[in-house]
C-alpha cells in the first residue's frame, strides 16, 4: 500500500522557516516524481515545487522561487521542503504527491498520489 505522509507543519511568524516532509512508503520512490502543493482556503490547489523523474532538475512557482528548496532522500524514501523567508501568503495547506509516469510537472493531475496535507500558517 502506497503511501505519504507529510509532517512539519506549523504556525510561524513572517520572515520564519519550516521545513516539511514527506515520508513515502509502500514501494521505491527514487524514479518518481514528486512535488509539493499548497491550497489556501477559497482558492484552488497550485503548484509549489517538484523534483522531476530523473531526481536531478527541480522546479519552482515563481512566488516561491529563491524562498523554497525541495529536496529529496532517496534512501530515506522522504523528501523535505525547506521554507524560508515566509509570508502571511503562504498560509495552505501543503501536501506532497508522487507520480510514476510522465506529464506536466506542475499539473495535479500528473500525480497519483497524495499525502494528507499539513497546515502551515505564517501570520504577519
Amino acid at each position: 500500500q502506497v503511501q505519504l505522509v507529510e509532517s512539519g507543519g506549523g504556525l510561524v511568524q513572517a520572515g520564519g522557516s519550516l521545513r516539511l516532509s514527506c515520508a513515502a512508503s509502500g514501494r521505491t520512490f527514487s524514479s518518481y516524481a514528486m512535488g509539493w502543493f499548497r491550497q489556501a482556503p477559497g482558492k484552488e490547489r497550485e503548484f509549489v515545487a517538484a523534483t522531476g523523474w530523473s531526481g536531478g532538475n527541480t522546479y519552482y512557482a515563481d512566488s516561491v522561487k529563491g524562498r523554497f528548496t525541495i529536496s529529496r532522500d532517496n534512501a530515506k524514501n522522504t523528501f523535505y521542503l525547506q521554507m524560508n523567508s515566509l509570508k502571511p501568503e503562504d498560509t495552505a495547506v501543503y501536501y506532497c504527491a508522487a507520480a510514476q509516469g510522465g506529464g506536466s510537472i506542475k499539473w495535479y493531475g500528473t500525480y497519483g498520489y497524495w499525502g494528507q496535507g499539513t497546515q502551515v500558517t505564517v501570520s504577519s
